[in-house]
């Protein structure tokens, strides 16, 4: 792991806030881009964060994943109850933006960049830098506000048309944009492909006008928290290796499915497993 030190070239590249998670037992470290990063390091890539968190908790999780990070008095910190499979959500502190200018020179070869928002703090501007790669976003951190007192609910995405018709890939959940089917629709006909997962009911898959239901495996449920972004980030580099969006899909939920059965960033799948649901995936 590498803390502002000199950066070397990446192969996936992830862009949002680190996390505090508090959990009933006890704070860990989260945030989109981490399950995202960790995702890709276990397919063998040369991951990268950039983000801007206050480091208050060991990153000892993230050994592996070069770090950029550009620094905050608190990480953004959510508080996560689920109840049902349902998720309420506050925020307690919110760190920095990320802007295009704090995108190292080394960073902007990536063959796969994932604007990972959490908190509203990723600047759209950042995909100009990445013309010739697969850019991919997980949205939700554009698709929510919170009130007075770090309630977190859905909102508008004033900035949509613009990312959309740039990116590759978008992959949000159903309560992102609280369940609303024609808000779907308009964003499907923005981007090439869209994925609405929907956790253990599966996800739906939008390409070129068509809607694919994707099925997810059965398992036994431990932590739901981080599988919408180990699916984003296993769907972004196996359509990048393949070129095929149902077979991406595909694996990308046989890998979220494994990833909710143990907690936190715990749920990433290790080299061994990923080889054994790689041969499920192709059977």
């Amino acid at each position: 792991m590498l803390f502002n030190k000199r950066m070397e070239p990446v192969d996936y590249l992830a862009i949002g806030h680190i996390t505090i998670d508090d959990t009933p037992s006890g704070p860990r470290i989260g945030g989109s881009a981490a399950y995202a990063a960790l995702t890709a390091r276990a397919f063998g890539l040369r991951a990268g964060i950039l983000t801007a968190w206050g480091e208050e908790l060991p990153a000892d999780a993230l050994d592996g994943i070069a770090i950029l990070n550009i620094g905050a008095e608190y990480s953004t910190r959510f508080e996560n109850t689920y109840s049902d499979g349902a998720r309420t959500q506050r925020i307690l502190h919110q760190a920095p933006e990320i802007d295009f200018h704090h995108v190292p020179e080394a960073w902007r070869s990536a063959g796969i960049v994932h604007l990972a928002p959490v908190a509203q703090e990723v600047s759209p501007r950042i995909l100009s830098y990445y013309p010739d790669a697969l850019r991919g976003a997980t949205p939700q951190g554009w698709l929510r506000e919170w009130d007075a007192d770090g309630r977190v609910q859905p909102a508008d995405w004033l900035e949509a048309e613009l990312v959309l018709s740039r990116l590759d890939a978008c992959i949000l959940g159903l309560e992102d944009i609280g369940g609303d089917q024609a808000r779907i629709d308009s964003m499907a006909a923005l981007c090439p492909i869209l994925l609405v997962t929907e956790g253990r009911a599966g996800a739906t898959l939008y390409t070129q006008g068509e809607a694919t239901r994707i099925e997810t495996p059965t398992v036994e449920e431990v932590d739901p928290t981080g599988a919408g972004d180990v699916f984003a980030a296993t769907f972004l580099l196996q359509l990048q290796r393949s070129g095929e969006p149902l077979q991406a899909a595909a694996l990308a939920a046989q890998v979220a499915a494994h990833s909710v059965t143990r907690p936190g960033l715990a749920g990433i799948p290790t080299q061994d497993k990923l080889y054994d649901l790689l041969a499920e995936a192709a059977a």
